[in-house]
């Protein structure tokens, strides 16, 4: 996975509030897999099914039922944009956003790769969201 890496150094560099930076992190720690989605998305729920069927129980935040939810989906596409080092979308969006063991994975592309070339269940294992 290329781009696995502390989002927080990345997020340091968005024009974003700080306190919305921290409550974003504090967000992303808050189990062995979070991930940011909207309830009406079809590639989120696609992620919340992968996850939940490997057995590991994610944490979901849905920003379209979170009053930040705009500022914070716009922060994770600075903070996804930023970890590759160029702008991600045109459309605005970028959910869902998937954390491991706080780190940063991306979106449902790099989610979709790593579990292709298998190191999705490693990051796995490795976050206490697997046991076998």
């Amino acid at each position: 996975m290329p781009y696995r890496s502390d989002a927080w150094t990345t997020a340091a560099t968005c024009p974003f509030p700080p306190d919305l930076l921290q409550r974003i992190e504090r967000m992303a720690r808050e189990g062995p897999v979070v991930i940011f989605s909207s309830s009406t998305c079809c590639m989120c729920h696609a992620a919340k099914s992968l996850f939940s069927g490997m057995g590991a129980s994610p944490t979901v935040h849905e920003l379209d039922r979170d009053p930040a939810g705009r500022d914070i989906e716009k922060a994770l596409l600075g903070i996804v944009g930023g970890a590759l080092g160029r702008p991600l979308s045109t459309t605005g969006t970028v959910l869902p956003v998937v954390f491991i063991g706080g780190m940063l994975v991306g979106s449902m592309d790099r989610v979709m790769a790593s579990h292709i070339n298998g190191t999705l269940v490693p990051l796995l294992k490795e976050a206490g969201a697997l046991w076998l």
